[in-house]
């Protein structure tokens, strides 16, 4: 595998294409989507995908089954749930006989219950102190009639042991594995601290003080010039390495094939052996590769992930080599490890044993002394006598079987005591006959089956529901994002004003676009990231606003901004000037953040007061009519006949045709606070983590135009002339709305346009109450105006680390009219979006829906399941420890890998279970659509999410199962009753079931 072998540039292309199938592929944190974080696995069925992952991360993919077992004990679980799921786990031979009468599915429903690892014996020596006296003669028993294994041969385990850290069936294991499994030294770190700094500087989005001169010959370049000559303090325990540097390759790819060849003496393994070095800083390995493949996402600086492993592998080798040079006294590679690994392998092993935590002080000495002596056998003999296999302590076992039995509960043998050693063999290895993986499986199907049936008795109560009264007119429609976090809104809305209609949809509302507000510095994509937008529209003063107030406010605004850099982002990094300026400006920054942290939401609304005071208010309006044809590929503004296809396409998906209402609002959101890196991720994720405000803006302007509507009416939507179209921005972290082009607005709607900003601004203040029992810091029982306060408190306080819970409830999607779910409580649980069945004859317009909102809601959901199952591995850990690192992500502190995922505080109170998605339409359509649709193919047949169907004529409900086709449900339509939310949620802080709310129907 050397620089010149054969078609290797096309070898390490390939390879690098599959890393994108293993490394995390989350965007700079200026611009945070969610996406599934085991991407690169949906090729696979989701219980083997997770086993996959966690085999080659180690990542724990399922919630801890304490978890599961606590939802059991509060009834979020039952024991008809986990019959369910043992049969859907496709667990074999359940009704099969095994001992005293009971059932192979008893004795495992009863050790998902209670088996658990044996306690060590210190702890179960107090376990049988506390244990009730009615367990006693049971754990008697089963001690009598349990015994030991016979003690392991050590050695055979030993050399086990030892040829597994070489003959990996996976592939070559890394020399770093190796070397920490043996020694318990993990050259990682140094790895990390040397590798870290230089991959800051070069992925830096514009944080960074200095940036490296050769940056653009790409990163093997400018790291060759910096780790070379100019950081020499950072390499100061490594001559070797300095000496190598000198001598290195200008090609990164001839270093990288020349690094392969010396430690691996396998070439085939060469994929599998970057992959594992990938994967040992995931964080900054998916960075890179992001960058290499989105260039045009960064600032221009070139990035090449065939730079990043050629320096990556160099590093590590180095660096262990270095290490075998102090152990031994010469470096080895993976092969030299390998035959001393043989030649001393009782040392080995106890080093094995050591860093692995296994055997005590003691014993581990009387090795290391046998050892010493050259008493190889005695050493062996010891092994043999004295260690037992962790399954070997005859009263765990009884332990385990007794918390077993107390779970079988009326269907256990009344006499414990007429229980054989046989009988108790056969009982606990059909109790212990299931892996982690498949409990956690049974688990988690037990949790979405539970959650399920609530759902659809939910749905079908809701079908026989006739409303008391004829539906009255329509007084205003409200168009908002599919947002889960939207349900609420919606649902207090109706309440409020039974005569409105809601609609939910992708929150960029069909508009894809550039987007430059009046203050901004530059154009941002307002739009899903798999989509590339073609045209730009710009915010400017309205033409009622005189030349010269227009002037003014540039000139304020720009004072303003440069003052900032000017005292701020120059001065910090002058050594006296930052020293004088922190100085001046301690006190004023002292009552700042005291005001900010005592009185967050007066403070914010004065320093927004201030800086609309400052800069000017202008009116604006969006130049949003093409003037010219696309140059270079994005146009400015839309031609008529574009502006006609994206709002007729737009009204046809979410089925508002017709019967317009005097008002329509088109109602984006967005989200702000402070202090607060994943910013984006509480934004609209349909465009592409920014607000969507201005979408609902350039809709709105562009449904109002007279030769709009003409052409619309064309296509057969009447939009009438009694018909205006508004549109406003809720924000989901303070609940408060924007409102747009209000000046524009003709009298005759003035009157209706007062009562919806009334009824919305009162929705948005019960659902602040709603969201406030769900805030551990929160008033209990707020009153709607001060849950509005508090709220507003939290997305001001620079020391709050939940502005908002985001999508932390998230749990289902239904696709369908609101007659589906108008009327219930769904907990802030739902994705909601539009789309009539009646409108869609072949089935068309609700492909096109899966086909977008099927990837987001799946992405949305994942990425919350992993971060909440592992938050350390999946996650990014606590927001606390988070460090902003060049603007592209965050580290703990100042020195770790970079974190990707969901912080703690996102997805505390989150529960991990797949989406359900629920789709208004017969179940033959939706099979001709999964036929031809090999994204959805991938999504619901490998079972990423749940697809189900409620028919749009009878209201029946049906599950998709891959094996099995669709399942029809025949479960009780019985839900409770209240008249509005508050009666349901008040006084509660957790989940909630759905329920029938007799206020919201009309």
């Amino acid at each position: 595998m050397s620089a010149h072998g054969t078609n290797f540039a096309d070898h390490v292309a390939h390879w690098v294409a599959h890393l994108a199938h293993v490394l995390p592929a989350q965007a700079p944190i200026r611009d945070f989507v969610h996406h599934n974080t085991l991407h690169g696995f949906q090729h696979l069925p989701f219980p083997d995908a997770l086993a996959a992952a966690q085999a080659l991360t180690g990542a724990r993919p399922y919630w801890p089954e304490q978890r599961f077992r606590e939802a059991h004990a509060a009834g979020r679980i039952t024991d008809a749930d986990l019959d369910v799921a043992l049969c859907e786990a496709g667990i074999a031979d359940l009704d099969q006989p095994v001992v005293g009468g009971l059932a192979r599915r008893q004795i495992l429903l009863a050790s998902l219950k209670a088996w658990s690892p044996a306690p060590p014996p210190q702890h179960l020596a107090w376990l049988k102190q506390e244990t009730g006296s009615a367990e006693a003669p049971v754990f008697a028993h089963f001690a009598r009639l349990t015994v030991g294994e016979p003690a392991a041969d050590w050695r055979e385990v030993a050399q086990a042991r030892c040829r597994g850290l070489f003959d990996d069936p996976a592939g070559a294991p890394s020399l770093r594995s190796v070397l920490h499994a043996l020694t318990g030294v993990d050259v990682l770190e140094r790895v990390r601290q040397t590798l870290q700094r230089h991959l800051a500087a070069h992925l830096d989005l514009g944080l960074a003080a200095w940036r490296n001169p050769a940056r653009e010959a790409g990163f093997y370049a400018a790291w060759r010039a910096s780790a070379g000559m100019d950081l020499r303090w950072e390499l100061d325990e490594q001559h070797t390495l300095r000496e190598e540097i000198l001598h290195l390759p200008d090609d990164p790819l001839a270093l990288l094939s020349e690094e392969l060849a010396r430690v691996l003496p396998d070439p085939a393994q060469a994929y599998t052996y970057l992959a594992r070095l990938a994967l040992e800083l995931p964080g900054w390995s998916g960075m890179f590769l992001w960058r290499a493949d989105h260039p045009g996402r960064g600032d221009a600086t070139p990035v090449a992930m065939v730079d990043y492993l050629a320096v990556r592998l160099l590093l590590e080798r180095l660096i262990c080599e270095d290490l075998t040079r102090h152990l031994v006294g010469y470096p080895m590679g993976l092969a030299d490890l390998a035959a001393y690994f043989n030649a001393h392998l009782a040392e080995c092993h106890v080093r094995l044993m050591h860093a692995r935590g296994e055997g005590g002080e003691a014993w581990l000495a009387e090795a290391a002394a046998a050892m010493a002596g050259d008493a190889d056998d005695a050493l062996w003999q010891r092994l043999a006598a004295s260690a037992q296999l962790p399954l070997a302590d005859p009263e765990g076992r009884a332990w385990q079987l007794t918390q077993c039995w107390g779970a079988l509960g009326d269907a256990a043998p009344p006499d414990v005591s007429t229980l054989t050693p046989a009988m108790a063999d056969a009982l606990y290895r059909t109790a212990d006959s299931l892996s982690a993986l498949q409990r956690g499986e049974c688990w988690l199907l037990a949790y979405e089956h539970h959650y399920r049936e609530h759902v659809f008795a939910a749905l079908a109560a809701n079908r026989k529901r006739s409303p008391a009264a004829p539906e009255p007119a329509c007084s205003a429609q409200v168009v908002l994002c599919m947002d889960d976090r939207e349900e609420g809104t919606r649902r207090h809305l109706e309440e409020i004003a039974p005569d409105i209609q809601t609609f939910g949809a992708a929150g960029f509302f069909g508009v894809p676009m550039y987007w430059q507000g009046l203050d901004d510095a530059a154009p941002t994509a307002l739009c899903p990231v798999v989509v590339t937008p073609q045209h730009q529209v710009n915010e400017v003063a309205a033409a009622s606003v005189p030349p010269a107030r227009r002037a003014a406010h540039v000139r304020r605004r720009t004072a303003r901004l440069r003052w900032r850099e000017r005292l701020y982002q120059a001065t910090r990094l002058q050594p006296l000037a930052g020293s004088l300026l922190a100085n001046l400006a301690a006190v004023p920054a002292l009552f700042g953040l005291a005001a900010g942290l005592f009185a967050p939401a007066g403070s914010g609304e004065v320093k927004r007061r201030w800086r609309e005071a400052w800069d000017g208010k202008l009116d604006t309006c969006l130049a949003l009519d093409a003037s010219a044809p696309a140059a270079a590929g994005v146009q400015a503004g839309f031609t008529l006949a574009e502006q006609v296809d994206r709002v007729a396409a737009f009204l046809r998906t979410i089925g508002l045709t017709s019967a317009f209402a005097p008002l329509v609002l088109m109602l984006g959101h967005g989200s702000h606070s402070q202090n607060n890196p994943h910013a984006s991720a509480y934004d609209c994720g349909a465009c592409s983590g920014r607000h969507g405000g201005p979408n609902a803006r350039a809709f709105a302007q562009m449904a109002n135009q007279p030769a709009v509507r003409a052409g619309l009416a064309a296509r057969g939507i009447h939009i009438p002339e009694s018909c205006w179209f508004v549109a406003a921005q809720h924000d989901t972290c303070d609940d408060s709305i924007t409102w747009y082009d209000l000046a524009q607005v003709p009298a005759v709607w003035q009157a209706a346009l007062d009562r919806l900003v009334a009824q919305l601004a009162e929705a948005c203040r019960a659902h602040a109450v709603e969201r406030c029992r769900r805030l551990a810091s929160a008033p209990p029982r707020p009153t709607p105006w001060r849950a509005l306060r508090h709220v507003q408190g939290r997305a001001e306080d620079l020391s709050q680390a939940r502005p908002e819970l985001g999508h932390a409830t998230n749990a289902a999607a239904f696709i369908g009219r609101r007659s589906m779910s108008r009327g219930l409580f769904l907990d802030r649980r739902v994705f909601l979006i539009s789309y009539d069945p009646t409108q869609d004859e072949d089935g068309r317009i609700v492909e096109n829906i899966l086909l977008a909102a099927g990837p987001v809601g799946a992405g949305i959901s994942l990425e919350y399941y992993f971060s909440t199952v592992d938050n350390a591995r999946f996650g990014c850990g606590s927001k606390v420890t988070h460090n902003l690192t060049g603007a592209f992500g965050v580290m703990d502190g100042g020195e770790s890998d970079l974190r990707t995922g969901l912080p703690l505080q996102m997805v505390e109170i989150h529960e991990p279970m797949r989406l359900l998605v629920v789709v208004e339409q017969q179940t033959a359509r939706l099979t001709e659509i999964l036929g031809r649709q090999p994204a959805l193919q991938e999504l619901v047949g490998n079972a990423w999410i749940i697809l189900a169907a409620q028919d749009p004529s009878t209201g029946g409900l049906a599950r998709y199962c891959p094996r099995r086709g669709w399942l029809p449900w025949s479960g009780r339509a019985v839900l409770p009753q209240v008249a509005r939310s508050r009666d349901w949620f008040a006084g509660e802080s957790g989940p909630l079931p759905p329920a029938l709310l007799l206020g919201a129907h009309p």
